[in-house]
């Protein structure tokens, strides 16, 4: 079967990895412009266009899914699109090039969290369990008929990136599946039953920590907000971002926001118990464990805000 692959970041590779090795024709891959990255600004491909040009695979690298776009994937004559976290809707006249049409991977158990960021409001949402989907692309916003699906307890200090890596890995296996199917015709898929929930992109306000929320709340939260955008907080007029904390599992209660060292540890209150900072960031500054960080702040304590 000929396939067209369209993706992005880390997440999409090994779902093109595992394509190009299939006995499916993998005839073209569309990603997103190379863009500026690091603090010289250098154009960098993305993970996808990396992957494909290491592979020698023909690549189109555009921001826009255009006529121009439309007609060089229609003369790859594909039977079926697949997209994983490309970055962009398909909408027709395209969605309807390849003879099977589109499906997408997608980083949770549908209709739940539906968007551009689930596997990070699922964590910050406090969900137990979370998964992948392969589904029909339609029109509405990651709401076709699902092919296969799976499920997976969250690790109690799983962050968004970890949980990310260990999805796109289980989640390519998923999609080769349905594919796999969709080639020997026996593929079927349900419509998708239950509450629908939203997961739109993250901004820098949702990084932004409200030390009066429970101690779970916070954390769950710097979890789903790691590695990006990344959990902050404002500490003397500065910003510190917040790599790594950790629960304290019943320390006495501190005022929310305020930072003391207690028995060697940095610990500072929420609207419940204290968290502990472990790894943290300042401003202009490489990472450094909280304790390093603390004597060089030389206060008996602190508040963030």
């Amino acid at each position: 079967m000929k396939i067209v692959f369209a993706g992005t970041p880390q997440a999409a590779v090994p779902s093109l990895a595992l394509l190009a090795d299939s006995p499916h024709d993998l005839v073209g891959v569309v990603t997103r412009a190379d863009a500026p990255l690091g603090r010289k600004r250098t154009l960098t491909p993305s993970p996808v266009g990396q992957a494909a040009t290491d592979r020698g695979l023909r690549l189109l690298k555009t921001n826009r899914l255009d006529d121009a776009a439309t007609a060089e994937i229609a003369d790859l004559a594909p039977d079926l699109g697949v997209i994983v976290a490309y970055g962009g809707l398909i909408r027709e006249p395209l969605l309807s090039v390849p003879r099977l049409g589109w499906i997408n991977l997608h980083f949770s158990l549908l209709p739940r969290w539906r968007g551009a960021a689930p596997v990070q409001r699922a964590l910050i949402a406090g969900d137990a369990r979370t998964g992948a989907a392969v589904f029909q692309l339609v029109p509405e916003l990651d709401a076709g008929a699902v092919f296969a699906q799976q499920s997976e307890p969250i690790g109690r200090h799983a962050t968004a990136g970890t949980l990310l890596a260990g999805l796109s890995e289980s989640g390519a296996q998923l999609l080769l599946g349905v594919i796999d199917d969709l080639a020997a015709g026996r593929a079927t898929a349900l419509a998708q039953a239950g509450e629908v929930t939203l997961a739109p992109k993250l901004t820098l306000d949702d990084a932004r920590i409200d030390w009066s929320a429970p101690a779970e709340t916070v954390y769950n939260r710097v979890r789903g907000v790691t590695p990006e955008p990344g959990a902050f907080t404002t500490v003397n007029d500065g910003r510190l971002k917040l790599l790594d904390v950790a629960p304290t599992h019943g320390a006495l209660p501190q005022p929310a926001g305020s930072i003391r060292e207690i028995d060697k540890k940095v610990l500072i209150g929420t609207g419940t118990e204290p968290l502990e900072l472990v790894t943290v960031q300042p401003a202009g500054k490489t990472a450094m464990r909280a304790a390093d960080w603390w004597r060089g702040v030389a206060a008996t304590e602190v508040v963030a805000s």
